[in-house]
């Protein structure tokens, strides 16, 4: 466990002070300090006693209570103590990953090393470590303190990672990922090296005829080094084919990519997101070509959009839309920070929306394939909503709602046989979909089950377990292990969950969805109060996000 130092060190008096004026001294030069020692003597006590379930219990109240209540105190932005802390309370509540995402969001120590050294290993213990490897290079890029230990772990994490490559190499390993089962559907894993190397080059004349595709044999050789923005290099000038982009900073870091926030010409009302990756990737590209040509102009919007790829041998830029109002995570996030979750009115209303979302995809022969709330980004009408227009989804309200981004690992069913269904892992943490888990074949599960994750997590705020249960035919039925709330509409999502989570991987899923969604519209529908609810959710979710 992470040590912390009590000891007020240089922000002690000198002076002898009675034991009485102390703590008030105390709270008035360094409150967070009080809170320490509280924290300090609890975790003794839950060491010395671990069966003590109180003991415990009390612990992760005072680290919750810490974290909540100076996660927005100017004094704590680079103190390591707060860091440290915040590390202990992700680790006690099972939500790491959550705790280094609203660090990272509020640019809270992020000079210090310790975070990305901490929030790396996280990654490392989910087997996330193309995303470890990012992390650790975002550290070393920002010259977090100390940087030589950050480097030295780095160096260690990737001589370890090439000693199991190593040791995992074996004949079998160019194997071709394609294979029948008992002479059954075809089984084929969408994202390995040989599959998508084959879909490329298939694919190569076609991408390359694609309005706004830019490609050459060439290294990036720019002024500005692409591989290495940051967000110290905040207002330089990128030049790509023909067109200045002004970097405004850095807006996003994934596994394989980093995302900036852009002005084209330097116009602050001209903005696009440059997606850099490297090496270069020209699949997302052609799979928002494909997303133009199926997905109906009336859903189109909820999409994202590519303006343009331009290919080099090292790295691919993407020129995407911006938008400015975060994502679905952060919108998960804006309730956890307060000790809180989204309202239902609000959670249906987001239900209702990826339905539609995955309805319209799957029908056109779409899967996103990385269905999480970080790729959702959220949307704002301009102009006031009315409950008038919400049942059929018109005026400002088809302004409002999510955009689904991120469609590297996006499937295009018309390149597969009608009978195929699909093999590997998207090492995703938490969104893995049964039918990963148990090492069967898949199909559209990957975007459903992921859909039931970010359900849960806006309905409790955690990510999901499975309950897994015999029926009396010897058949099994999984669902959610959490209970819903009583004053829930709890056979609305019980349904939800029991259908999805129970789906077979040959079957299409474009009416059950159709079903899903229509059961939820109707509850909204025949409750007026629940709508004008949910417009004022909407406009408190927004001046929450939007002024931090």
């Amino acid at each position: 466990m992470l040590q912390f130092n009590s000891d007020p060190g240089p922000l002690a008096n000198n002076h002898p002070t009675s034991s009485q004026d102390e703590p008030s001294r105390l709270r008035l030069a360094d409150p967070i300090l009080l809170r320490l020692r509280a924290i300090r003597k609890a975790t003794e006590d839950s060491r010395n006693c671990p069966d003590d379930t109180a003991a415990v219990e009390r612990l992760n109240n005072l680290l919750e209570d810490l974290f909540r209540d100076f996660i927005e105190d100017e004094r704590y932005r680079d103190d390591i103590r707060f860091l440290k802390i915040s590390i202990l309370y992700g680790d006690a509540t099972g939500n790491v990953e959550k705790v280094f995402k609203i660090l990272e969001y509020k640019g809270i120590c992020q000079a210090h090393s310790l975070f990305y050294e901490a929030y790396a290993m996280s990654l490392v213990a989910s087997r996330r470590l193309v995303e470890a490897h990012e992390v650790f290079q975002l550290g070393i890029s920002r010259k977090a303190k100390p940087l030589d230990r950050l480097k030295k772990l780095h160096g260690m994490f990737l001589d370890e990672v090439a000693a199991v490559a190593q040791q995992k190499a074996a004949p079998d390993s160019k194997r071709d990922d394609t294979r029948s089962l008992n002479g059954e559907s075809d089984l084929v894993n969408p994202w390995s090296l040989s599959t998508v190397d084959n879909l490329l080059k298939k694919m190569d004349a076609t991408i390359r005829k694609y309005n706004g595709y830019h490609c050459s044999t060439k290294v990036y050789s720019g002024k500005v080094s692409l591989s290495s923005l940051q967000n110290s290099s905040r207002n330089k000038i990128v030049e790509l084919g023909g067109c200045k982009y002004q970097i405004k900073g850095c807006s996003g870091l994934g596994g394989f990519a980093q995302v900036y926030k852009a002005y084209i010409d330097s116009n602050p009302d001209d903005i696009v997101a440059l997606k850099i990756q490297k090496p270069a990737f020209s699949w997302e590209f052609y799979m928002y070509r494909q997303l133009d040509k199926r997905i109906p102009e009336t859903e189109r919007s909820n999409f994202g959009n590519a303006h343009k790829m331009h290919i080099f041998s090292d790295l691919s830029v993407l020129v995407c839309d911006y938008l400015s109002h975060g994502t679905l995570q952060d919108a998960i996030n804006s309730h956890l920070v307060k000790g809180k979750v989204m309202e239902e009115p609000l959670c249906i209303y987001y239900t209702i929306e990826m339905l539609q979302m995955l309805e319209t995809l799957h029908g056109v022969g779409i899967i996103h394939g990385d269905f999480k709330p970080d790729n959702l980004l959220v949307r704002y009408a301009r102009k006031e909503l009315t409950e008038a227009s919400f049942i059929n989804r018109s005026g400002p309200w088809r302004d409002q709602g999510l955009c689904l981004v991120d469609w590297g690992r996006g499937i295009d069913l018309n390149l597969f046989p009608a009978n195929t269904r699909f093999t590997g892992d998207s090492r995703t943490s938490g969104f893995l979909c049964i039918e990963m888990q148990e090492n069967q074949p898949w199909k559209y599960q990957v975007d459903t089950y992921g859909l039931c994750v970010i359900v849960h997590m806006m309905l409790h705020g955690t990510y999901m377990t499975i309950e897994k249960k015999v029926n009396p035919d010897g058949s099994y039925h999984y669902g959610p292990k959490l209970p819903f709330k009583r004053y829930w509409n709890s056979e609305l999502w019980k349904t939800l969950f029991s259908e999805l989570l129970n789906v077979g991987s040959h079957d299409s899923d474009v009416e059950l969805l159709r079903s899903l969604r229509a059961s939820f519209e109707k509850y909204m529908f025949g409750e007026p109060k629940l709508i004008s609810k949910l417009k004022y959710l909407l406009a408190k979710q927004k001046a929450s996000l939007c002024s931090s």
